[in-house]
């Protein structure tokens, strides 16, 4: 059975239920779990995780994303996505400065508020909005608080000029970031309606592009027997935490998931990881009633068990 992560470059017109579905088929394993949605009309960085390393999908779904952008100015979509109805639209002839455009991602960057729009996965009394706004019912969306860490202007241009102008942008940020959401805000700070264009996901956590298949290629390095050697072992999205290499009383003691003194390196980290001869065996957080004390969160297991399972 294949244990690890799998960085997977998701296609246009899939969503990321339909990926994990199709790779099931493929591997003929059942324990594989995504690590955030991505929308059908956006490509990109979706790390897939399996068997054991499914318990890490959290800690890369909580981790930072970077993505590719195209903002298009003078009109707004139902969706905010090139995919909606047109709400509202600017098509006077336009002339943006590029400088003007870096004063308004920098005015952005930093800890921003967002809505999430009508046409999201995010979940109102139990329903996600999305089925609300297919039956043209428009319910009260909870505001949060997300973090851009850095915006880049990528086009070239001195001046973006036309009726529908439209520029790339990157954005490094974290999580629960809508993109769209953040294209109608520039327009918005611009003087007028926006939407996105067009999305590419182009690193999730430490998985970037480069480190990616498609599921054209994962079928292919299967077939041939080689498919281990794309698959990075789940120590991989843990590298964010502090690690501590487990002496054999204490490693015994961890792999029974006791409650144990909080570790020094607690102080300063919510989280860290141990292991034994390298691998992940667990991570331990402080303990959230028992000040002094630190619980499991994660159990990965002995090495042993882990070879095993190759």
């Amino acid at each position: 059975m294949h244990e690890g992560i799998l960085p997977l470059w998701k296609e246009k017109g899939m969503t990321s239920h339909d990926c994990v579905f199709k790779l099931r088929k493929i591997l003929r394993m059942k324990r594989i779990g995504h690590t955030g949605t991505l929308d059908p009309d956006v490509e990109g960085v979706l790390p897939i995780c399996l068997g054991k390393a499914t318990k890490a999908a959290e800690y890369i779904t909580d981790a930072g994303k970077t993505y590719e952008a195209v903002i298009s100015i003078g009109r707004a979509t139902e969706t905010e996505d090139a995919g909606g109805a047109t709400v509202d639209s600017d098509l006077s002839e336009k002339q943006i400065p590029a400088d003007r455009v870096r004063e308004v991602l920098e005015s952005l960057t930093g800890e921003i508020v967002q809505t999430p729009p009508m046409y999201s996965a995010v979940k109102v009394n139990g329903r996600r909005l999305y089925e609300y706004a297919r039956k043209g019912i428009e319910v009260e969306r909870p505001s949060r608080t997300v973090v851009i860490h850095r915006m880049e202007l990528l086009s070239g241009e001195p001046v973006f000029a036309g009726e529908e102008p439209q520029f790339k942008i990157r954005v490094e940020c974290g999580k629960g970031t809508y993109i769209r959401t953040l294209a109608v805000r520039i327009g918005e700070e611009l003087g007028y309606p926006a939407h996105m264009a067009s999305l590419v996901r182009t690193a999730s956590g430490l998985f970037s592009s480069g480190d990616c298949l498609t599921l054209q290629e994962v079928e292919s390095l299967r077939e041939a027997g080689r498919l281990d050697e794309a698959i990075f072992p789940v120590e991989r999205a843990l590298d964010g935490f502090p690690a501590e290499e487990l002496d054999d009383d204490l490693f015994a003691r961890v792999l029974n998931g006791q409650v144990l003194p909080a570790h020094g390196q607690l102080e300063e980290n919510e989280r860290m990881v141990f292991t034994k001869q390298g691998r992940a065996v667990a991570v331990y957080r402080r303990h959230p009633e028992k000040p002094g004390l630190m619980k499991p969160e994660k159990m990965f297991g002995s090495p042993e068990e882990k070879e095993e399972n190759q």
